[in-house]
């Protein structure tokens, strides 16, 4: 009787270990996809809409990212060297996915490249400028954006009267917060073209899961440009 019983049991024994194998190795699973998921939906966030961008938005064909070097120190700070600034000067367009400017605020130790363009492999590198916006020291809106989980992870903690400045290879262009700003994805009121000189700054709204429609920045006024070279040299 007892030689039955214990033969009867050893099918659910056999069951039970079964199942217990396929529930660890579905947790297994799940741990590893869920951190890769989200990894992935950040890597494919591209702020800017579809009719912002120059480049074709799918693949990688035909994007060449160039770097630049651009000096960030002031001449000021270099012992025995001055430099000469003009208001009007010479403007160096540059190419899609070329690093043009570095952004630069101390209040939230902000230093970050900023590319002409955006795409998702730029926004892995830095800060992306919308191609549909002016380039600086044109007259007009200046708007750039960034991750939210890398770069612009502080950009919340700008304040009205903190100052942010921008670093070109023909010129330095320094700006002041003046407002906070929230905005859905599809408001594209902070974004349009302007007439007046401003900075815009926004990235995504932080959530812990997913990617949120919601976007977060400041708007910041122009307080001075200040050209390497004349604009008649550009003209000469």
């Amino acid at each position: 009787m007892a030689e039955h019983k214990q033969k009867s049991s050893l099918p659910v024994y056999l069951l039970t270990g079964i199942f217990l194998l396929i529930l660890c190795v579905a947790v297994s699973i799940g741990v590893l996809i869920t951190p890769y998921e989200k990894a992935q939906t950040y890597l494919n966030i591209v702020f800017m809409d579809q009719n912002m961008k120059i480049a074709p938005s799918s693949g990688l064909n035909g994007l060449v990212i160039k770097e630049n070097e651009i000096e960030t120190t002031p001449v000021s700070d270099i012992p025995g060297e001055q430099q000469k600034f003009y208001e009007n000067g010479e403007i160096i367009r540059p190419a899609f996915g070329e690093q043009y400017a570095v952004l630069k605020c101390d209040d939230i130790s902000l230093d970050v490249p900023v590319y002409w363009g955006s795409t998702s492999e730029l926004l892995e590198r830095g800060a992306c400028q919308a191609s549909s916006s002016v380039v600086l020291g044109e007259t007009g809106n200046v708007v750039i954006d960034a991750h939210v989980n890398t770069f612009f992870a502080d950009l919340n903690r700008l304040e009205p009267g903190n100052t942010v400045v921008l670093y070109t290879n023909y010129g330095i262009f320094t700006y002041q917060v003046s407002e906070k700003i929230q905005f859905l994805n599809t408001n594209k009121k902070y974004v349009l073209p302007t007439e007046e000189d401003r900075l815009t700054l926004y990235t995504c709204e932080a959530q812990v899961l997913g990617t949120s429609d919601n976007r977060t920045g400041v708007i910041c006024t122009l307080v001075s440009k200040q050209f390497y070279n004349p604009a008649e040299e550009a003209n000469s």
